[in-house]
């Protein structure tokens, strides 16, 4: 009896001691990055980045989240990677449902462009572990068709979001489309409405205005 319980206190013993072990290597292994990241090691801070973003391809779409959405956060590509700011790309398209026997539109692409950016800012300002960008920049493209009928893709969306104005904004309950413009949202309309194709900024911190206009 007292053996059985001297083996029972020995494996919890050994059972909280092999935790605190991988505690310990957990929490230097942390530290080391966060060190490396406040030191302004580049190659750290891609490699936390890429990390992060690959691991976005393999989840689960959060419940609620429009597929066209998800779709568009998946296949973010990174364009820039700094010490304060984070530059990327996706790809927004119009959607369609059946309404009243037809096929019609029912968002634009600038509108899925703005619900795309808006998720975007927000994983890369705070889903990054040890990161804390001042500055990121989403850049939308969608699909032209050409005269001659060939198709490519173009810029109808740039957004240069920074932390200060991120923490002004409601995240739960604020419209994705909202969101989009209080970051500062650039697009141009034509006579109809439609979005034309901008110019994106090279670099969130060097960005010169294209002409291309911040909201409606």
């Amino acid at each position: 009896m007292v053996w059985g319980l001297g083996v029972g206190i020995l494996i919890v013993g050994l059972f909280f001691a092999l935790a605190g072990f991988v505690l310990f290597k957990e929490t230097r292994k942390h530290r080391f990055w966060q060190e490396k990241v406040d030191e302004g090691d580049h190659e750290m801070i891609i490699q936390l980045v890429e990390e992060e973003v690959a691991l976005w391809r393999t989840e689960r779409p959060p419940k609620g989240t429009p597929a066209a959405v998800w779709q568009g956060i998946q296949g973010v590509e990174l364009i820039d990677i700094g010490r304060g700011y984070i530059r990327a790309s996706t790809t927004a398209e119009p959607q369609f449902a059946q309404v009243g026997g037809q096929r019609r539109q029912v968002s634009s692409a600038l509108d899925e462009g703005k619900r795309i950016t808006a998720r975007l800012v927000e994983r890369f300002f705070y889903d990054i572990p040890h990161i804390r960008p001042d500055e990121v920049q989403i850049d939308c493209y969608t699909t032209f068709h050409e005269p001659d009928g060939e198709a490519s893709q173009r810029c109808i969306l740039s957004t240069n979001a920074h932390r200060d104005d991120a923490a002004e904004i409601d995240w739960e309950n604020d419209p994705p489309e909202v969101i989009a413009e209080r970051l500062g949202a650039r697009y141009d309309l034509d006579e109809r409405g439609h979005a034309r194709s901008i110019q994106p900024r090279e670099s969130p911190a060097t960005a010169d205005d294209d002409g291309a206009r911040s909201g409606p």
